[in-house]
């Protein structure tokens, strides 16, 4: 017994320390990443814990405290309702990452499944569906976006779907161009020899291959569609009150409270440019981990 024990540890040791040489490696060789990736941590955290982490109501009016400069009560100061803004970042937070995963893994999905499909029926349908990806992708994302949420209307649902369209050429087009060369492995010729289905061969064998330009794109879709959604909602078409919003709470101080309150806007400023950075350095860490392409020319 003692040495089937010694045998079971010698068996389960190495998958865990090989996990944390890889996370080793990864912190030692791409430092920005790795940071852009404790950020994206920190950004979870708050907005999952945000109950336990705020004290105020990020919905709560207060005309006794409206446009405190940032103090101990209020650290970063409140709005023009007296909201403290800490709470509304940190509930902000929230919003962002819940439109931003939510239409970044959907778009994503879709793209995947649909440049996959494309790539390996090919002939008329690909040629079809090709032309269909360039009608979406000639127009920039803020104003395809801006047409959807114009016919659909506003709201968190809406804004979601609105990210989630412009977001499905875009990767249906790069999972296109990495299924083409997959069809034409012998592996999927036995499979089409073997009689299996369309679907399996198309889910089973070609889309476990294309997983590295997939994850890579689900990381930069999400910078993107926080940006969209703090655009959306600035321009008054996204989000809409009281829900705590970056791009909302922009719209409210921006402008209006520029000189006499400049927290109100700096505040939910720099946390949309945080994690658009953060998420952008942890997508180019990931790529150049996960490309082979970029591996072989280190």
């Amino acid at each position: 017994m003692a040495s089937l024990t010694a045998d079971e540890t010698t068996i389960e040791a190495p998958p865990r320390a090989g996990f944390r040489k890889s996370l080793r490696d990864f912190v030692r060789n791409q430092p920005l990443g790795a940071a852009g990736g404790v950020i994206v941590i920190l950004m979870i955290l708050a907005a999952v814990f945000a109950d336990f982490i705020t004290v105020y109501d990020p919905e709560q009016i207060s005309f006794e405290a409206m446009l405190v400069s940032p103090e101990w009560a209020y650290p970063l100061g409140t709005d023009n309702y007296g909201r403290d803004i800490l709470t509304r970042v940190i509930y902000g937070a929230r919003t962002a990452l819940f439109v931003g995963f939510v239409a970044a893994f959907v778009g994503s999905f879709i793209g995947l499944v649909l440049g996959v499909a494309s790539a390996y029926f090919g002939g008329t349908f690909d040629l079809v569906f090709q032309r269909v990806m360039d009608v979406f992708l000639a127009f920039p994302l803020i104003i395809l976006a801006l047409a959807v949420v114009a016919v659909l209307g506003t709201g968190t649902e809406n804004v979601i779907i609105a990210i989630t369209i412009p977001f499905i050429p875009q990767c249906a087009r790069v999972v296109r161009s990495n299924a083409l060369a997959i069809r034409e492995i012998p592996y999927v010729d036995a499979a089409r020899a073997c009689g299996f289905s369309h679907t399996r061969i198309i889910l089973r064998h070609m889309v476990p291959n294309v997983m590295a330009p997939f994850l890579i794109m689900i990381t930069a879709f999400v910078g993107q569609a926080i940006l969209l959604e703090a655009s959306l909602s600035y321009l008054g078409l996204g989000v809409q009150e009281p829900v705590p919003a970056w791009g909302l709470m922009l719209q409210g101080g921006a402008e209006e409270y520029a000189e006499s309150a400049p927290w109100v806007a700096i505040f939910p400023g720099l946390a949309i440019t945080l994690a658009v950075f953060a998420f952008n350095l942890f997508g180019d860490a990931l790529r150049d981990v996960l490309d082979p392409k970029l591996r072989s020319e280190r």
